[in-house]
């Protein structure tokens, strides 16, 4: 069959969804419409914005759903009569009864290297792990999390420099490329599913906002992936005379032990040097409680007699 004929339902709602969604389209394939999570109200005035893969399918004239329990309210979908149900960080999880209403199935792509990763934060954890490698994975969706058959996978290398927001965009690019390569494969039955090795399976839950604070009894290794991980949204944290110090990012100094732990031990053109159990970090971007984000440089500038101080 061919993409124009294919009738696409796609599901999705962050930034990386609408840039997978945009991939899709310029494929060819005709995507009758697009499910995404409900706009969210933002700012002290609680103004609605719209989902980013909202806006994309308003661009195109593509229908959008944004049913607030996907389990409960999926007649419409029947309706629509999809050929193929295509999901990327959609957001909810999809009941069985609407993923046996496609003749193609359904398919999710899966910000890890499967087995490894399942769950709603893949791309953090790989970062706050230190991996070196991840990647995204077209696979089978069934009604259990991330658990169906894999059909194809495209590497991403994470550089030191990278953090959450980049490596974002990394996976999103490793996504279009298997639109591009694999999906119609798929389409032809060229790609034969491949089951997930059970005793390899790892799980990477939903972060929740207390474990944004930075755990200074952790190593140095596993301070500096969180840091990664958490960065540019939400942002790690530390208290700084009981103010909020985001730290978006930070580098290994040394292995040093000289000063106890959170103790600022050097703040200078140098360096903003922090202690931690087993060495000290370099801390590279910072923004205070009601101030802008900036440079260890600028930050130093503008909090004076900061060695010695102890963040916790």
């Amino acid at each position: 069959m061919e993409k124009k004929n294919i009738r696409l339902l796609f599901m999705g709602t962050p930034e990386i969804s609408a840039n997978v969604l945009r991939e899709v389209i310029n494929e060819g394939y005709n995507v009758i419409g697009v499910v995404a999570q409900p706009d969210r109200p933002i700012g002290r005035k609680g103004e609605l914005l719209k989902v980013p893969t909202k806006v994309v399918a308003e661009q195109y004239n593509i229908p959008v759903f944004q049913p607030v329990k996907i389990r409960k309210d999926y007649e419409f979908i029947k309706e629509l009569k999809p050929d193929l149900i295509l999901t990327i960080a959609y957001g909810q999880i999809v009941p069985q009864g609407l993923l046996d209403i496609p003749q193609y199935g359904c398919l999710n792509l899966h910000g890890s290297l499967l087995p490894k990763y399942r769950g709603a934060a893949p791309i953090q954890y790989a970062l706050i792990n230190n991996e070196k490698v991840s990647g995204m994975t077209l696979m089978e969706m069934i009604d259990k999390m991330d658990a169906g058959k894999m059909y194809a996978k495209q590497e991403v290398i994470i550089d030191e420099e990278d953090n959450s927001t980049s490596l974002f965009i990394k996976m999103g690019d490793a996504a279009c490329a298997l639109i591009k390569n694999a999906l119609p494969q798929y389409l032809e039955g060229k790609l034969v599913g491949e089951e997930q090795d059970e005793n390899l399976v790892t799980f990477c839950p939903t972060i929740k906002p207390e474990q944004e604070k930075l755990n200074l009894q952790l190593s140095i290794k596993e301070l500096f992936g969180w840091i990664r991980g958490l960065s540019d949204t939400p942002g790690a944290y530390l208290y700084l005379n009981e103010t909020k110090l985001k730290i978006y990012k930070a580098k290994v100094f040394s292995n040093s032990v000289e000063g106890q732990i959170g103790e600022i031990v050097k703040a200078d053109k140098g360096g903003l040097i922090l202690q931690c159990k087993d060495g000290q970090l370099s801390l590279l971007e910072l923004q205070k409680e009601g101030k802008k984000r900036m440079d260890f440089k600028s930050f130093i500038n503008g909090n004076q007699n900061l060695q010695g101080k102890i963040l916790k």
